[in-house]
């Protein structure tokens, strides 16, 4: 059964139907439930060239990456965000739009898309501090969504993150609680805003305890498995070691793992690690004693959550910018104990 067929069933327009099917809030409750039992039961399933002429839309959300060296974007944990994001569209009727594109024709690229009208809405990833394309896609008109935030943008735009500056900021009193004093920071990119604000939440519990900042325990990078093996290693070998490591990625904190079985000391007894677990779905930090102590967030879900947001700012036009702020839960698991010189006043009393 085709589109007009099932509208001729039910004697309503092929629009209305349409609409109806894709969740539009023009259709009336009653006839959004008419039409989805009336689909179901003579297994009617939409064909995306219908839904295009129907709604008059591309019917398609677009996702652009762009291609550089220096962009923490294609890794495993960008899996997990595209399969969560994914399940709504499918589920909405829009496709899904994967572009990689060199950094210097990026906003050539999105002024493209937003005159062919190839998408529907654009989702921007990788923000980095004062992201000069949030300004030029409100200026171009096209809805859209930030995986995170932007520091230093005065335009109002729609975002979904996490709290990362009160997540560090609780990760790191954790560890002072803990007795450790020398903590270092693995850190992201420096100029990705996600790194600036977890600097900032290890920066105030440091603050709040009257330890000053020692800019040597701090590293950015691109946070891969061998940055984090390479920066334990490295700090581990210096004179002024530190006894514990807040680590921004699960993937950079199995390089630290490494370095510390390799320096022949033992993680969650000689040396602490907490870390910001992303709750991978095939990558899981879990079990009754899990072996990272985490802030943690699932990745998955908050795919699922931005698809939702952009999609109801395509089909309601005007309304103002959303914005979703997630909190990160602690979970201690192995990684975390006493400081040395707190396990000993521990050990003699």
């Amino acid at each position: 059964m085709n589109l007009k067929e099932l509208s001729q069933t039910l004697g309503l327009s092929p629009t209305t139907v349409s609409r109806a099917l894709n969740g539009y809030p023009e259709v009336s409750e009653r006839t959004r439930r008419r039409v989805m039992e009336a689909a179901a039961r003579y297994n009617y399933a939409p064909n995306s060239g219908a839904r295009r002429l129907a709604t008059g839309r591309s019917m398609a959300i677009g996702h652009v990456l762009p291609l550089s060296t220096q962009h923490e974007l294609v890794n495993p944990i960008f899996a997990d965000f595209i399969a969560g994001a994914g399940e709504v569209y499918a589920r909405s009727g829009y496709d899904l739009m994967l572009s990689v594109v060199n950094d210097r024709d990026e906003e050539e690229f999105y002024r493209d898309l937003s005159t062919r009208g190839t998408v529907d809405g654009l989702v921007v990833h990788g923000p980095r501090v004062a992201d000069p394309r949030i300004a030029m896609l409100t200026e171009l008109g096209i809805p859209f969504v930030v995986h995170g935030r932007s520091s230093e943008v005065a335009t109002d735009y729609s975002w979904i993150d996490i709290n990362n500056r009160r997540a560090f900021f609780r990760a790191t009193n954790f560890l002072l609680d803990l007795g450790h004093r020398s903590i270092a920071l693995v850190n992201g990119l420096a100029d990705m805003d996600f790194a600036r604000r977890r600097l900032l939440g290890y920066q105030s519990a440091l603050c709040e305890r009257g330890i000053p900042l020692n800019p040597a325990l701090v590293a950015n990078d691109e946070m891969t498995e061998n940055y984090g093996y390479e920066t334990a290693h490295r700090l581990l070998a210096s004179s002024d070691a530190p006894t514990a490591f807040l680590v921004s990625s699960i993937i950079a904190a199995i390089g630290v793992r490494r370095a510390i079985y390799d320096a022949g000391l033992v993680m969650g007894h000689d040396i602490s690690v907490v870390i910001h677990d992303d709750d991978l779905s095939y990558f899981r930090n879990i079990g009754d004693v899990p072996i990272f102590t985490g802030v943690r967030s699932s990745v998955r879900q908050a795919g699922q959550q931005l698809a939702d947001v952009l999609i109801n700012a395509i089909r309601n036009p005007g309304q103002p910018p959303q914005h979703v702020l997630l909190e990160a839960e602690l979970t201690v698991g192995q990684s975390t104990g006493p400081a040395p010189a707190m396990r000993r006043v521990l050990e003699q009393g």
